[in-house]
């Protein structure tokens, strides 16, 4: 095992006016057997930073530390760090077991040595009984497993994972997540995993590093990100239904703030902590932001709607609502039979309500 330290690390694509900069002044540390998910939108550059850490891009500037080893100028063969692919690359001639020993086999280890290893990591992958099989013959979720042990039999420090489940059909995507999760419990492997799938990720990670644009936006564990987002991008990124935003400007009301939606008949109240903190921000305008799941029916409730569109997706309901120009969102019981034109009636916890700086969109805490 070991720990992965990034320290501003930066990854630029060609040069002069034609130059990308794909990973901007990017600062990480991965402990020594954590579970960390790079977490982003194609070209945010989660995947330019998975190469710089195997070594298969080049840095433009910054460091990249194993514990205390600077790694950053090593080849990957030098580095000791096991990547599996979404594509699973096997050698099709080869058997499950020969695709197994074959990174063994390249290293001169014994034969015997070989069939043990290879024996061992397929009881943990649960492929034994296909270890004579070859790999055309194989389903999906299998080809993955055998590509995750030809990556875990070499023993390496660092584990990386890139898009490793996008193939994957639900049912055999859902198997994986769980064998992933058990892997890590019993190999306590340094893991690091791609991935642009928010559930992939908030299910295997022990913390997630956001990306957008080439840069970190940040870092935690599940509770953190959903709860308290650094800034609009992950609210919106993080959560399934998308958080509803909502241009607001602040009102006084005695010794409390709310927040007054500029084209709608909606108001928001807030902590008193969130109020005492805008009031220090200053400012005219702010951005709210509430979870559809933090809307709740009530015939009582402050917020009124008229439905749009309700959505039925079996376990859950979703309404799409709107009140003068504002469109938003409420996940709801199934059972809800409000249709489009009804007048609906929405309460919420002051607590749930995120209030971000309308310029840099950063959380206001």
């Amino acid at each position: 095992m070991a720990h992965v330290a990034l320290k501003n690390v930066n990854k630029i694509y060609g040069s002069g006016t034609r130059a990308v900069h794909a990973v901007q002044d990017l600062n990480l540390d991965v402990e020594s057997g954590e579970f960390v998910a790079l977490l982003g939108p194609s070209g945010c550059g989660k995947t330019s930073t998975l190469r710089m850490i195997v070594g298969l891009e080049s840095i433009s500037s910054g460091d990249i530390f194993f514990d205390d080893r600077r790694v950053s100028d090593l080849e990957p063969q030098d580095r000791n760090v096991a990547m599996a692919f979404e594509t699973y690359a096997l050698y099709p001639n080869f058997t499950v077991w020969e695709n197994l020993a074959f990174p063994l086999e390249v290293r001169g280890v014994s034969e015997v040595e070989q069939r043990q290893r290879a024996n061992e990591i397929a009881e943990l992958l649960h492929i034994t009984p296909i270890l004579d099989q070859y790999p055309p013959n194989l389903s999906g979720g299998q080809q993955q497993r055998v590509s995750l042990g030809r990556a875990l039999i070499r023993d390496p420090s660092v584990f990386i994972l890139d898009e490793v489940m996008s193939h994957l059909d639900a049912h055999l995507k859902f198997q994986m997540l769980f064998d992933l999760k058990r892997l890590h419990r019993d190999l306590k492997r340094t893991m690091v995993y791609v991935t642009h799938d928010q559930v992939e990720a908030l299910a295997l990670a022990d913390r997630v590093a956001v990306m957008s644009n080439a840069v970190l936006q940040q870092v935690g564990d599940r509770n953190t990100l959903y709860n308290r987002p650094a800034n609009v991008f992950v609210a919106d990124f993080i959560g399934e239904p998308p958080t509803n935003f909502f241009t607001v400007e602040p009102a006084q009301n005695g010794d409390s703030i709310k927040m007054i939606v500029t084209n709608a008949d909606l108001t928001f109240a807030l902590t008193e902590q969130t109020a005492a903190a805008v009031k220090v921000h200053g400012g005219n305008r702010f951005t709210v932001g509430i979870r559809p799941q933090n809307l709740h029916l009530d015939d009582k409730g402050d917020l009124q709607a008229e439905v749009l569109i309700n959505e039925y997706l079996g376990e859950r309901s979703i309404l799409s609502v709107a009140n003068s120009q504002a469109k938003f969102r409420a996940l709801v019981s199934p059972d809800v039979t409000a249709g489009p034109h009804s007048s609906v009636r929405f309460s919420y916890d002051p607590a749930d309500v995120l209030v971000f700086d309308e310029k840099t969109e950063a959380l206001i805490v």
